[in-house]
């Protein structure tokens, strides 16, 4: 095997360790994790999920819990739960959330990525699930 054909195989490889792949179940919170979550969602009830919500009215933007769960913050009153469809990896340890979104809203399949700004480091990709939408009781 040449030098430049053994560089393009490690390469590939790279870029096969990056990717996500499926759980099979939610991930276990951790104390601090299952703690924000309960502060996010304290007081509120589910609705029905949606495939996409806007993204001109979240206040944070989208904000990793765990490897494999967002929330997005519309307001106190109003906050979806997005469980993404696979782990990405890293996003939950300070990684800064990519997305590119094809148009004004957050859409179940969009792809989201993690990177590390200090090293500049892309994580793992996967895609948005359903936004299942948590609103304060009476509302």
């Amino acid at each position: 095997m040449t030098r430049l054909a053994k560089s393009w195989s490690l390469c590939a490889l790279i870029a096969l360790a990056g990717c996500s792949v499926a759980t099979t179940g939610p991930a276990r919170l951790s104390d601090r994790q299952a703690q924000e979550l309960a502060r996010a969602l304290d007081g509120k009830v589910p609705g029905k999920a949606v495939s996409c919500v806007s993204r001109i009215l979240g206040t944070d933007g989208l904000q990793a819990v765990t490897d494999d769960l967002l929330l997005y913050r519309v307001n106190r009153d109003l906050v979806y739960r997005n469980d993404l469809r696979g782990s990405c990896t890293g996003i939950s340890r300070g990684s800064t959330l990519v997305l590119r979104p094809t148009n004004d809203q957050y859409c179940r399949n969009d792809i989201v990525y993690g990177v590390d700004l200090t090293t500049g480091m892309r994580g793992a990709s996967c895609a948005l699930g359903d936004f299942v939408p948590y609103r304060a009781a009476g509302r």
